[in-house]
């Protein structure tokens, strides 16, 4: 692994510096911005610089850390503790030393002093509505056009019995340990859970993983939940499938059904809350829903249309590269005629465990709720002839892609891929979906020879080879005769 060039630096150290000085002033407020954004998360940092260069007098306001969740306790950390654990036997200490790193190194692209650079004023504090409706930052009102709420969200900790007492740890603390525990006890196997999961039980914890539905990743195909919890309990993870924890009992022992299992620490990856408490949302005339989450139309407009909203305060889908997309759309409506619609986004997603699950649009159990009548092409990723070549992919395990096409026509609706690198691999049909292609569009592809991207002829294969219906198969057997 790369060093970076900061002799001796502890690299969390480096990394709060350039996202959240400590001996910053902020600006002076102008008297007017086009636009005043609350939350430097994806979605906040993207409309904030976005919007300022295109010469908008723009704010940004954040209370903690430039990057949001995503660079500092979400998608950077945990995609570099997984790609650390893969090498084999790894040292605790010596992948988390890597994953601060890695923050380390990325922290000047979320920076202060870049989005300053950038023409943004960066205030850094609290924000809140006064009794007014105008946006402060510690109690200074800013004179705003129009308004972005960009604030994030957080890990949900439910009310299960001894939970609290036992100071469970977050997505947003584990990156924080100092040590391994000897035994950890994670609770829900949704993408989160089952990608600390497999890194920490790799990097020598002992790992319980606990989730109410019958299936780890519930949300995603059977194959894919079949192959993820292989690989997990693989890596010497402990799955509890199928009933809630109930309680967790002196501070240690969590209670599922009959079981109880004895851990150093309680992990909580439950879900979601979004940051909109503290706001003074009503002062501004703006509706959150019964859990909180900022109500937006299509165009991301609040109940208050000159206040805007986008990324994981508004969302179910929360994905960095979803907050990416609106915050375009929202710069579009918030600086000039809101013509800009993000309600029919493609939006795929990834687990980053190893294998892979990546899947976009509809999934079979979900068209089957909706009454769409669809057919299923799959494709075994480990025929392919690089896949026969390269050892980190055969290794036995299971390597598939599935495209789910609308019945009698070819029209995608959705794919799931499962195996090595399959979130790279879901990137053309997320392409052939935005712009309405379908299987039929690989045939007229060429690829290159040996690679994966080659599943995607043999998807198309696999479609036309339906269409050889028996009137069709007599109508060119008919005319073979003939040219004899």
């Amino acid at each position: 692994m790369s060093k970076l060039n900061y002799p001796g630096a502890d690299f969390d150290d480096v990394a709060w510096r350039l996202l959240s000085p400590q001996d910053y002033q902020n600006p002076r407020p102008q008297s007017r911005h086009h636009l005043v954004v609350v939350g430097a998360g994806p979605a906040g940092l993207i409309s904030a610089i976005g919007a300022a260069g295109l010469g908008a007098k723009v704010a940004l306001i954040e209370r903690h850390r430039m990057g949001g969740d995503c660079l500092n306790v979400g998608c950077m950390p945990s995609k570099a503790l997984l790609s650390f654990s893969k090498q084999g036997p790894s040292d605790f200490q010596q992948a988390f030393a890597w994953l601060r790193e890695v923050r380390a190194g990325i922290a000047p692209h979320d920076s202060v002093q870049r989005y300053s650079e950038a023409g943004v004023d960066v205030f850094l504090g609290d924000a809140e509505f006064n009794d007014d409706g105008d946006i402060c930052v510690d109690a200074v009102p800013l004179n705003a056009r129009r308004i972005a709420l960009c604030t994030g969200a957080s890990a949900a900790v439910p009310p299960i019995p001894g939970l609290a007492a036992a100071n469970p740890l977050t997505n947003e603390t584990v990156f924080d340990l100092p040590a391994a525990p000897e035994s950890l006890a994670i609770l829900g196997a949704g993408a989160i859970g089952c990608e600390l999961a497999q890194a920490l039980a790799r990097l020598g914890v002992k790992v319980s993983l606990f989730e109410m539905a019958d299936r780890v990743l519930p949300n995603e195909t059977v194959l894919a939940s079949a192959a993820v919890a292989a690989a997990l309990t693989g890596a010497g993870v402990d799955l509890y499938l199928g009933q809630g924890v109930e309680a967790i009992r002196d501070q240690g022992i969590v209670v599922c059904g009959d079981k109880t299992v004895s851990c150093e620490r309680v992990l909580v990856a439950l879900g979601r809350k979004p940051n909109t408490d503290g706001l003074n949302l009503p002062a501004a005339g703006v509706r959150t829903d019964a859990q909180g989450f900022v109500m937006t139309n299509a165009k991301l407009q609040s109940s208050n249309k000159e206040i805007f909203a986008a990324g994981d305060c508004t969302a179910r889908l929360q994905f960095t590269h979803h907050a990416d997309a609106q915050a375009r759309a929202l710069i579009q409506n918030a600086l000039f005629a809101p013509t800009a619609k993000v309600d029919g986004l493609i939006v795929p997603h990834c687990t980053y465990t190893d294998p892979e699950v990546a899947a976009v649009g509809a999934n079979p159990v979900q068209l089957q709720q909706q009454g769409v009548a669809f057919d299923t092409f799959a494709f075994d990723l480990n025929e392919l002839d690089r896949s026969r070549a390269d050892p980190r992919v055969l290794n036995g395990s299971v390597q598939q892609a599935e495209g789910y096409t609308q019945q009698g026509a070819d029209k995608i609706l959705g794919a799931t891929i499962v195996g090595y690198d399959a979130g790279e691999l879901l990137a053309p049909i997320c392409l052939m979906m935005s712009n309405g292609l379908g299987l039929v569009a690989a045939q007229k592809t060429l690829f290159s020879y040996p690679t994966r991207s080659e599943y995607l002829k043999r998807l198309s294969d696999a479609y036309n080879k339906q269409r050889m219906t028996p009137t069709v198969a007599k109508l060119f057997q008919w005319w073979l005769g003939r040219t004899l």
